[in-house]
């Protein structure tokens, strides 16, 4: 039989290109969170700043936390709210380029200059980044959300991959580049926020932004942009009109519902345990501080850039195996066998250092080098599809509409709250007990399996408004369509009883397409009032 090659429809086409513009808000992410790991190992820098010891360089670090948490928690979602999620990614966009001036032209010797720039670059990506995995996870379909929201992390893997290799370039050429080896790593920053602002508004919005506006025509247009059929765009606004009528009615406010209602205010705390195990899992300490781990193995600063440029290289091909495993086998056994496979080369990493001698000026052997490399490597391959990019897209797809924004945001944020704390002591305990840190690592992997496999909810295929009975609550979706009806048709209307789970998939659909009916027609009387 011969074989046939099926070009995707320009349907399929236009949403991965939308889906890749918004990711790469998540390449300032990883190039940022490269790019200080990389200057490090700067002898320019170090001297232009004076050689800043443990407790500065964890601030330095800190800096880019604090400001990120600060505008994710406060800022990102009311302007994703209410300007839209496009426009939260661009204004993230246009502080991260203005930051990183700052930072590449503080005075010498003020490292405070670059430490504000830090924390300027910190509040831009929080109010980026947020936005970015609900832009994508709103606009997917349920069936390949995950693959698509793999893309997410895969393109922070690209922004290590960028300023690990640019920085090798300019490490190879340090002694005729002077100040410029470290400055030109950070200017470089600037590339893809320049890309973003120039993209991003040729893409839709979200359909359920439009909606939640009371815009239901442009919602439907944004659809008509990413689904295939015209049975796809009704079945989905009927749910998401529904959905939103009833949040709308009955779970008013912007933060408030996360702690009122017991479904959401379970997920958001759910969210916060894998948020902040994300950075615990060791992968957070690795990526600012490689450089410092490797020094006490080599020697030489052009072979710790090599492998830091390679790691970034092979982290890109490692975070691909998310796009065919997430939507395949489910969120859970991802996250699981990912958490187990760091704990394993934690501890070995861990035996192998502490139980190996030291050579003449503090080094270890070359096989044992090559040993530790390995398992760094290793380590990525296990972290990269699974708590790397497993943690947003079960983040951005748990939370009902009316708080997703808010909730992603706070989520999210507690990576950087996790990690401002680790970072900041990270330094001294490598200090003090070197490479037995490893073994606390391996002990939180193997605590953060046993919490995915006992508590976690498996989120694979659920629809976005189905996701509240997922947790205990009520279906947004068809409460909004009883609320809906009842108000046109009175007490005839099927009330909302356990019975109702008896209703078979097609009854639910005609009954939510028409409530969707009367809000449309709704919104037609008030605007023919209005005219």
């Amino acid at each position: 039989m011969a074989f046939r090659f099926h070009l995707p429809s320009r349907t399929r086409l236009s949403h991965r290109y939308i889906s890749l513009v918004a990711a790469c808000a998540m390449v300032l992410y990883g190039y940022d969170a490269s790019v200080f790991n990389a200057v490090q190992g700067s002898d320019n820098w170090n001297n232009y700043y004076g050689n800043p010891n443990s407790s500065v360089v964890g601030s330095v670090t800190t800096a880019y936390t604090v400001g990120s948490i600060i505008s994710g928690f406060f800022f990102s979602a009311p302007i994703s709210d209410y300007f839209g999620r496009r426009f939260s990614i661009a204004v993230g966009a246009v502080i991260v380029i203005a930051s990183t001036f700052v930072q590449a032209f503080s005075p010498r010797g003020s490292i405070g200059g670059f430490i504000a720039g830090r924390f300027f670059v910190g509040v831009g990506q929080g109010i980026a980044l947020p936005a970015g995995p609900v832009y994508i996870g709103e606009l997917a379909p349920a069936d390949i959300r995950g693959t698509m929201m793999s893309f997410w992390q895969l393109f922070y893997s690209v922004g290590s991959f960028i300023a690990f290799w640019i920085n090798y370039s300019c490490t190879k050429r340090a002694a005729s580049l002077g100040d410029w080896d470290w400055r030109m790593v950070v200017i470089f920053q600037i590339l893809v926020p320049i890309l973003i602002c120039g993209a991003i508004f040729f893409c839709p919005e979200t359909p359920r932004w439009y909606a939640q506006k009371g815009r239901y025509d442009e919602a439907r247009a944004s659809l008509r942009r990413v689904r295939e059929t015209d049975e796809e765009i009704d079945n989905e606004m009927a749910m998401i009109t529904t959905a939103i009528e009833y949040e709308h009615e009955a779970l008013k406010g912007s933060y408030w519902p996360l702690w009122k209602d017991h479904s959401l205010r379970r997920r958001l705390l759910l969210a916060f345990v894998i948020n902040c195990g994300q950075q615990i899992t060791g992968q957070g300490s690795l990526n600012n501080y490689s450089t410092i781990i490797y020094k006490k193995v080599f020697t030489d600063n052009d072979t710790i850039q090599l492998i830091n440029a390679l790691n970034g290289t092979f982290g890109i091909l490692f975070t691909l195996n998310a796009t065919w495993t997430v939507d395949r086998f489910g969120r859970k056994p991802v996250l699981f066998v990912g958490a187990i496979g760091m704990a394993i080369c934690m501890i070995i990493t861990a035996t192998v250092e502490t139980q190996t001698p030291y050579l003449p000026g503090n080094t270890k052997s070359q096989p044992v080098g090559i040993a530790t490399v390995f398992l760094m490597f290793l380590f990525t391959l296990f972290y990269k599809p699974s708590w790397g990019a497993v943690v947003w897209i079960w983040t951005s797809e748990v939370f009902s509409m009316n708080v997703r924004a808010q909730a992603v945001g706070m989520s999210s944020q507690m990576q950087n709250v996790a990690n401002a704390i680790l970072q900041q002591v990270f330094p001294l305990i490598l200090d003090k007990i070197n490479f037995y840190t490893f073994y606390m690592f391996a002990g939180i992997n193997f605590l953060l399996a046993l919490f995915v496999w006992f508590v976690l909810p498996e989120t694979k295929g659920v629809k976005l408004e189905n996701m509240d009975t997922l947790f205990g609550g009520e279906s947004h979706a068809e409460r909004g369509a009883d609320l809906i009806l009842r108000e046109k048709q009175g007490a005839e209307q099927i009330e909302y009883t356990e019975d109702r789970v008896s209703l078979t998939e097609e009854q639910r659909l005609a009954t939510e397409k028409l409530a969707m009916q009367v809000v449309m027609e709704s919104r037609r009387a008030k605007t023919d009032d209005v005219a």
